[in-house]
């Protein structure tokens, strides 16, 4: 069997860059020739072995972060752009973008932005409402994007603050004592916890120095809360520090982003990375295990084996996806190959859509989409209760899956055989840049296809796909 070769010089322009060397210098410690390492940055040869294991030896880098994820990722956001009706016919070759992806990430990470705002724009034009005189609603880019980008490009995992959130639940002898621990720090920090029946989920009298939390929620949501309010309370630096980093556009997004990485302390502290992931691999991925371990969600278990990023020690890389009845993407981040639509909903085809038809129950599906890579997809319903008759429910439903090459470790794929194809069913992303054909759940036509009608035919759809 061939081995792929791994191109990856912008990575190894980026770590040079870092160390400050010159590429003599860094060639000199990697044991190479000066003009082998310019070829090797410019991507016109692959990282070999011998460079591999010098970069572990020489800078102790973790040889995983080598890999293609954000390449990948990048070239599924370019096709997904190009298929836009406004390039026509001027698609790239898939050899382009991936060289685009490798050798010039910010170029393309610019020509994505561009086309968001291009996007936004349009469709505000399109609305005719009043926004249309409004001279900052044309020019205006969504804070929620940029916030959702930038988790996205850090793969879902913040490091310092992951590693603080850990360092915190290293004081509590026990998952099961964090919530006394959380209450215990905002006592000692002046803030009394008070439980009101309420719609709010969290409110903080700054004055007063009193958090109210809602009584009608679960308990895993009120520790989930408790400990996002300690997050504010005693991490502003680190997180303020952090948002420096992401240079956001507007203070919207810094903002949102704030709340999001308070968000991600919360959970990190809820499931201390080491524990959980050790944890995680001993009960094979079981979410209900988790939940119960943890004293957190079944949601919160799932986002939070998507973050299993760190370097040197990473998890299962999976992808995780939560939608609304509607269809609607709300939360996504994907570790994998498999990328998510900026635009519209999930491919209907996938079982996430008929978690709603059974809540309470968790929905296996195997899976493979338009390039032949094989997936195990996990889907259960998290509908959210009001807390009171008549208060309205939240209705979600969220999916988690990987590659279906790390069956092995998961606890869902037991009974399932996943070495008969006929097993998998085709799914896309997103049917506007789907591929398949003659898929019967179809809503709109690929926008990279040429398509044929007869009046005298009638099939599975009223046209042909060229």
């Amino acid at each position: 069997m061939a081995t792929q070769k791994l191109y990856a010089g912008a990575k190894l322009r980026e770590m040079r860059t870092r160390l400050g060397l010159t590429q003599k210098d860094f060639a000199a410690k990697l044991g190479v020739s000066l003009p082998y390492l310019n070829q090797m940055e410019n991507n016109n040869r692959p990282v070999s072995t011998t460079v591999v294991l010098a970069l572990a030896q020489e800078f102790g880098m973790d040889v995983t972060e080598l890999s293609t994820g954000d390449s990948e990722r990048l070239v599924s956001d370019m096709r997904e752009a190009l298929a836009d009706p406004v390039f026509a016919d001027a698609m790239p070759p898939m050899a382009d973008l991936r060289l685009a992806a490798s050798n010039a990430p910010a170029l393309a990470r610019a020509f994505i932005d561009l086309h968001r705002s291009y996007r936004q724009t349009h469709e505000r034009l399109a609305s005719l409402d009043e926004a249309l005189g409004r001279q900052d609603a044309l020019t205006q880019t969504s804070p929620w994007d940029e916030v959702r980008d930038f988790f996205h490009y850090c793969d879902n995992y913040i490091d310092a603050v992951d590693r603080t959130a850990e360092h915190f639940a290293g004081t509590v002898a026990a998952p099961q004592d964090i919530r006394s621990a959380a209450t215990a720090q905002l006592t000692a920090r002046g803030v009394v916890v008070a439980f009101v029946d309420m719609e709010l989920l969290r409110e903080f009298d700054t004055n007063r120095k009193i958090l109210r939390l809602s009584s009608r929620v679960t308990p895993q949501t009120q520790v989930f809360q408790m400990l996002l309010q300690l997050a504010l309370l005693t991490q502003d630096k680190l997180l303020e520090a952090t948002l420096d980093l992401a240079r956001f556009h507007t203070d919207a997004a810094r903002s949102i982003a704030k709340i999001g990485l308070a968000n991600y302390f919360a959970g990190a502290a809820l499931m201390p990375y080491r524990t959980f992931l050790a944890a995680a691999q001993d009960c094979r991925h079981d979410l209900e295990r988790l939940s119960l371990q943890f004293g957190a969600s079944i949601e919160q278990v799932a986002h939070r084996l998507s973050t299993l990023q760190r370097p040197g020690t990473k998890g299962l890389p999976f992808f995780f996806v939560r939608v609304d009845q509607a269809g609607t993407i709300t939360k996504r981040h994907s570790a994998t190959r498999l990328q998510f639509a900026r635009f519209g909903g999930a491919c209907p085809l996938w079982n996430v859509h008929q978690a709603f038809e059974t809540p309470g129950r968790f929905l296996r599906q195997l899976a493979k989409t338009p390039d032949g890579v094989g997936y195990i997809l996990l889907a259960r319903d998290v509908s959210k209760p009001g807390g009171s008759f008549g208060a309205p429910i939240r209705r979600y439903a969220i999916a988690l899956g990987c590659e279906v090459r790390h069956a092995g470790s998961l606890v869902y794929a037991d009974g399932l055989d996943v070495s008969d194809s006929g097993s998998f069913e085709p799914i896309g992303i997103s049917c506007r840049i789907c591929e398949r054909k003659n898929c019967h759940q179809r809503s709109v036509p690929p926008l990279e296809r040429q398509l044929t009608i007869n009046e005298n035919e009638r099939g599975v759809l009223p046209y042909q796909v060229s």
